[in-house]
Order: structure tokens, then sequence, then C-alpha cells
């Protein structure tokens, strides 16, 4: 910024001279000293021409405050022997006004210094920078246009206050450091915040600056994957136009949300305040940033409590010893315009105003510690240890390389030093607003924040009690999902029941799970229980009276015997055989207890033993009434001239017949058993609710072969039967099987859709109520008519009565 200027021929000998360009800018606060360190500080709030950017506001206490702590830390490491002995430090300290413009004027004023500097011709009109290194400013914005402007020179420059995430790109700013945390971290924290409190439904309001817009960008982005939706965000800056905040206004009526996280400085939120000061909106839950939450003069501006109960982030307490005596000790600035003048002699410490006010300790603490890294480094560069070998000024990127690499402890205890990015370790207070009787607000620590810890400790609460709900759906117990609402953020959902056999056990589950096969979900639909297993059992209802009815006919059966056994002279019963009757009555009982195997949880052995059992004593039993079929066609056949039939059909025969009947349903069943035999079952697809447990046919063309044969010998008979109906006899044993024959094929042509249709275990009682049917049917049919006779009607019981016709 220096430039060679000729000046005209006046009578003495040209001498090229460097002068800065435009006007010099002079500093607030100076002192000479060895090595000169800059400050760029904002006394004032604003500025009248943009020009000349002639500062017009009062006195801004905090930028005043920050000038003293910086003058402190010198004057600390002046009076000490062991940092920089022998080496005095001096200042520049200047003041922006809050313009960006001023800042990179006081910052190239600082690198070039001001007075005019003879060079001989042939050299370059250039020369080191006059200050050591920068401290400031306070906000992100000019520390981005000042360290734009000094990064290719290397000046270090160190922030207290400025946060934007911006500012850790080394690319950019490669000379920028800072004693403050990153908003990397702090929006994180503050995220994180919300969620641990439940809040998922939220509005945003941000400064319009770097600061607030890239703050803000960082917690959306860590909000929205931590599930947290944002109801609204939007910018705001202290300098807006009234209907631009009577938007805001109107956002913040409209919404629902209940918690606003208020991403903004302090300037900016002394403004916002007073604007919802005047609409009286109270009653939100406020997230506030570092920059306001624990600034007093912001809780004083709010004379309305709007922000009662605002809880944020804030840097750690501090303590520096001596400090505050010192910044009350200041004297008083000499300047032309003032209305009264100072003796020099006042005593502050009674005084209560902004400038008095110590809660900003802890950021006067971060310019401490940034002048002490700047020491620290000289120090270390000088290789000072009684005394510093100095030599001349030095080269800014030797100091900013060493300021990196520093790590020391403050007289407190501070552990100070910097990442790759040149930013501290971010640690954070939680702070929450408590309003006292006397209407001042008490700033109480109920949590703190480590970005340095895992991600699961990194929060720590102590209370959890100031927790209002924001969200903008309920949460989703167990047994429901969460559906999101069309048109609406994630937040925003119904919850919609688990269907039938899926459960949720989770709060806000998206989905629902479905049961494994052997589980049905409960009432609730939040735990899936065994499903009740069904099958035809001895204790239920029906399997009593299946089981009595099968007894009863075994007892009917066995009686019968018994009758037929003492009366096995008579002629009735030795009319058609008897052989063939006692072999009956035997199969029958065993059909009648075969139907006991369908009943009780079916096994391996079971599951073959019902359908084989059945299969085979049904044929044994059909064998033995188309034997006594056959017998009565053969007797009749036999009376007639000529015929030798019963020759052919003999008893042998009789047995013969039967045996080999019986003998092909055996190796029906062999083989159905070999093949593909029946198995237990556990059916899952016809009860949602149950387990039906069931005997699988195994092979399909078994079970039918087994029954079509039973089919054929049925009808078969029934075709015998029905043509001997009419043979001449006073009994005539033919019309009682044709009963018997149209009753079994009745029941077993039923029996195929009943059995298909049926459910559950009432398929099984399907199955054994056609046995019992058919097998009552034959016993009654055949058998019970003799017994009638032979027990009632013992005079009919004649050879000469049978053969009457």
């Amino acid at each position: 910024m220096m430039s060679t200027h000729r000046w005209p021929e006046r009578g003495w000998a040209e001498e090229p001279v460097c002068r800065q360009r435009g006007d010099p800018e002079n500093p607030q606060f100076s002192r000479d000293g060895i090595i000169i360190l800059g400050g760029i500080f904002s006394f004032r709030s604003s500025w009248k021409d943009r020009q000349d950017c002639i500062c017009v506001s009062s006195l801004n206490f905090r930028g005043l405050q920050f000038a003293q702590a910086m003058i402190f830390a010198i004057e600390e490491i002046n009076n000490s022997t062991d940092l920089l002995p022998g080496i005095s430090l001096g200042y520049r300290i200047y003041d922006t006004c809050g313009s960006v413009a001023r800042s990179v004027r006081a910052a190239l004023a600082l690198a070039n210094g001001n007075e005019a500097v003879s060079v001989p011709s042939e050299e370059q009109c250039t020369k080191p920078g006059q200050v050591q290194a920068i401290i400031g400013e306070t906000s992100s914005s000019p520390c981005m246009a000042i360290a734009t402007v000094i990064g290719p020179f290397y000046i270090p420059m160190i922030s207290h206050f400025a946060t934007c995430a911006c500012l850790s790109d080394k690319t950019k700013y490669p000379s920028f450091l800072r004693t403050i945390p990153s908003d990397y971290y702090q929006s994180r924290a503050l995220a994180q915040l919300v969620k641990h409190f439940g809040w998922t439904w939220v509005g945003a309001i941000r400064s319009n600056n770097d600061y607030g817009n890239n703050g803000m960008a960082t917690f959306t982005e860590t909000a929205q994957q931590l599930g947290i939706c944002l109801e609204y965000s939007v910018p705001f800056f202290r300098t807006d136009p009234p209907d631009k905040i009577r938007k805001i206004i109107d956002i913040i009526k409209a919404s629902t949300s209940k918690v606003i996280v208020a991403f903004l400085s302090h300037l900016d939120m002394d403004v916002l305040i007073h604007e919802l000061s005047k609409h009286n909106l109270t009653g939100y839950q406020w997230v506030g940033s570092e920059s306001w939450i624990f600034d007093s003069q912001t809780a004083e501006t709010d004379r309305h409590h709007i922000l009662d109960g605002a809880i944020g982030l804030s840097i750690p307490k501090a303590h520096v010893s001596g400090m505050r005596e010192f910044i009350l000790n200041v004297k008083p600035l000499n300047s032309s315009g003032n209305e009264r003048e100072c003796t020099g002699h006042e005593d502050l410490t009674g005084v209560q105003n902004g400038f008095t006010d110590m809660s900003l300790m802890p950021i006067f603490n971060n310019i401490y510690k940034g002048v002490y890294a700047v020491a620290h480094a000289l120090h270390s560069i000088l290789g000072c240890n009684q005394t510093c070998q100095y030599k001349g000024q030095l080269e800014p990127l030797t100091i900013l390389q060493h300021t990196k690499n520093i790590h020391f402890k403050t007289k407190e205890g501070d552990e100070v030093y910097f990442n790759q990015n040149g930013d501290p370790a971010a640690k954070y207070e939680i702070i929450n607003w408590q309003p006292t009787e006397n209407g001042i607000v008490d700033f109480v620590t109920v949590g703190l924040y480590d970005a340095s810890l895992p991600a699961d400790k990194q929060l720590k609460l102590q209370n959890n009690s100031l927790v209002p709900v924001s969200v903008c759906s309920e949460k989703c117990p167990p047994g429901t999902r969460k559906v999101l609402q069309k048109g609406k953020p994630v937040c925003c959902y119904d919850c919609i029941r688990c269907a039938e056999g899926e459960i949720s056990n989770t709060t806000d589950s998206v989905s629902c799970v479905r049961c494994q096969p052997e589980f049905w979900s409960n009432e609730r639909r939040d735990a899936c229980v065994k499903k009740e297993a069904e099958f035809l059992s001895y204790e239920e209802i029906m399997g009593v009276l299946l089981t009595a009815a099968s007894l009863f006919g075994t007892c009917m059966t066995v009686g019968v015997a018994v009758i037929f056994f003492r009366h096995r002279k008579s002629p009735i019963v030795r009319a058609n055989n008897s052989e063939l009757s006692f072999l009956l009555l035997f199969s029958l009982t065993l059909c009648f207890l075969c139907s006991l195997t369908f009943i009780g949880r079916p096994s391996k052995w079971s599951c073959m033993l019902r359908h084989t059992a059945f299969g085979i004593t049904f044929v044994l039993c059909i064998s033995c009434v188309l034997g006594k079929t056959m017998v009565v066609l053969m007797a009749f056949r036999a009376t007639l001239p000529g015929s030798n039939v019963m020759k052919w059909f003999g008893p042998v025969q009789q047995r013969l017949s039967v045996l080999a009947f019986t003998l092909i349903q055996v190796v029906i069943c062999i083989l159905w058993l070999s093949i593909s035999p029946p198995f237990p079952f556990k059916n899952f697809k016809q009860f949602k609710d149950k387990i039906i447990l069931e005997c699988a046919l195994g092979s399909a063309l078994g079970f039918w072969a087994v029954l079509g044969y039973i089919g054929l010998l049925a009808i078969l008979c029934f075709i015998l039967a029905f043509m001997a109906r009419k043979l001449p006899d006073n009994f005539n044993e033919a019309k009682f099987i044709t009963f018997s024959m149209l009753i079994f094929c009745a029941v077993w042509i039923t029996f195929i859709p009943a059995y298909v249709s049926s459910p559950g275990k009432f398929s099984v009682a399907v199955e054994i109520f056609a046995i019992l049917a058919s097998s009552f049917g034959l016993l009654i049919c055949t058998f019970i008519p003799k017994c009638y006779i032979i027990l009632l009607k013992p005079e009919q019981n004649t050879k000469k009565h049978i053969m009457g016709k």
C-alpha cells in the first residue's frame, strides 16, 4: 500500500519517499515497544458517511473492555521476568465502528504503518509489517475480510469471538487463529441439546451475516440427521426495514412450534427483543448461541421477559486475577467534542453500567490467551532464557508457524493450543436463564458440552425440569408405526396401528416387524406371543363326545358278538356263514377303535397309523359284507336245477376272497408308507392366530387310492346287494346289506366336500364322524334285525320260519 512519489522541483534535491495513499489511520490506544501488537475492536457501533466512515454513535463498552483486556495482558507480560525478559511489547489498537471497511483499513494501517519512509532509489518501496500479530476482530464477517487481506502476508490474526466455521478453512484464511471454538462444534452441540429435550419441531432465526448463515446451515444439517424438523428458518439483521421484521413476527405467531433456535449476534438479539416485546410474544422456549445467551446487557434489554427460561451454550466461566481491577482502573479518554472533561481520578468501582459489568470475563480471557499465545511464540523464536536475542524485525511467517504450535497453561491453569485449523478445544457450558424475584436474570449452569469426548458422552445435563413440549406429532407408541403426512416435513406423521401378525416394540417405529410363523401379535401389537396349537384333543367337548361314541360303538359291537356267540347254534346265526359274521363284527370293532387314533396331538406314528388302520379295517369290513352278499346270491342260484355254484364259493373261497381284498389294501398302504408317508404338520396358513397341528397326507395319491379302493368295494357290494334284495326268503339279508351300503356310500360321498371345506381340527372331526357313521350303519343294518329276532322274537328263529318260502 506504499507508493513512490517524486516531489515537485522547488530548488532542493529530489528524494524517493514511500507514503501511504489516502488519509492516515490513527489508533485509539497506542504504546511504543520493541515489538508491536495490533488490536482491532469496535468502540462505537455505527458510522455516518459510507465514504469516510465517521463514527457517530455512543461508546460500545464491550469494545472498550476488550481493548483493556488486551492492554492488561501486554502490561502483565512486560512486567514478567519469565516471559520475554528484556523485551517490551507495545500496541496499536484501532476502532472500527462496527464497519467491515474500517476494519480492513485498520488492518492495513497496522500492516503498513503511517509514517513516511525514505529509501534508496534502487530498492523497492517495501518493508516488513509494522506489527507482529493482530488481536481481533470480534465478529466473523470483519475477520473474514481482514484475514483475506493480510493472509498473503502471513501476519498472525487471533480472534477472541469470531466463531464462523468458514474461518477454519486454511486455504482461504492461512493466518487466522482464534481462542474461541468454531461454530462447527457449537451448531452440532445446539442440535444435540434440542434433541436431548425431545424438541423435534422447532423454529429458527439467524443473523443475516456469515456468523448466522453458516452456523444455521450446520445446525440444520445436524438437526436433520437427528430427526429434528425446522418449521421455519428466517434471516434477521438489526438494520432490516419494519415490513421485513413484521413478516418475521407473523411467522412466529402463525407457527405451531414452541421452541425457537436463535443463532444471532448480541446486537441483532437486542433489536429483535425490542420488536418481540411490542407484540408480547412470550411463552416460547428460546435456544441461544454463545453470542447472546450469557450477555447481561441482552438480559437487561429483555424487560418484558420474552427470553425467560432461555437455554444455550456459552464459553466456560473464567477468572483472570487482576483483570477486573485493571479494567475498572482505566484512565478517561480525552477527545475533542467531549461535553465534560474528566479529572482522571474518578473511581469506577461503584458505578453500575456496561463497562463495569464483568459478565464477559470468558471473552476477556480469550483475548488474554491470544496475547499470551503470541508472547510464547516470540519467546520461542527469540530463544529467550535470561534474556532474549532480538536482532530486528521478525518475519510474520515465522511468528505464525510458532504461534500455531504453542502449547502452554495460563496462570489460572487454562490449557492453550490450536489444532490444525487454528481452533481451540471445543468446550461449552449450558446456560439457563432463571429470573429472580427482583427481576434480574440469573445465568445458571445446567450442563456441559465437551466435543473431545465420545459422541454419547459429549453432552451432560444436570436438570431436565425446564422442558416444554415442541413436536409436530406426538410420539408413536409401541404397537404403531409412523406414516408421513403428505406435503409436510418428516417430523409430521400419523401413527398407524400395526397389522395383525406384526409388531413394533419401540417408540416412533418407522415400520412393523412380522412375527415368526409360530408367533402372533398380541392385542397391543407390541409383542409376539406363541400361537395357540389347535388339534382335536381328548379334553375338549367334541373330543369327549367322539371318544364316547367310538367306545359306545365298540361296546355295542362286542355286545352283538356276545349275543351271536351265545346263539351261534341258532338258525338265524348259521343262515349266512356265521364265520363271516364274526369276522365282520371283529372288523367293525377295529373300525370303531381306529377312530381314536385321530384324536390327540399328531405324532409321526399316530399319523401313519390312523390312515392305514382306517383303510385296512374298512376294507376288511367291506370285504366281509361283500362275501356275505355273494353268499346270498350264490345260495339262491344253488337252488336251481343242475347248479353247482356253491361248490365254487364255499367257506374256503369266502375266506380267500376276504383275504385277497384286504391284501390289496395292505399293499396300497405299504407303498404309501414307503414312498411318502403321512407326517405331523404345523399348518400356519389356515388360521392367522393359531397353529393347526394335523397330519399331512404325504402322498395325496396314496390317501385317495386308499379311499378309492374302499369306495370301489362299497359300490360293488351295493350293486350285488341291490340285485339280491327281492330274492324270496323270510329273512333276506341282502335287503339290510343294501341299506347299510346305501348309508355307507352316502356318508363317504358327503364326507369328501365336508372334509375339504372344514377348517383345522373340524376336518379331523368330520373324518371321525364318517368312520363312526358308516360303522354304525353297517352294525345296525346288518346285525340289529338279527339281534331283535334272537332276543325279542325267538319263535321266528327257526329253520322252518326262515325257509318258509
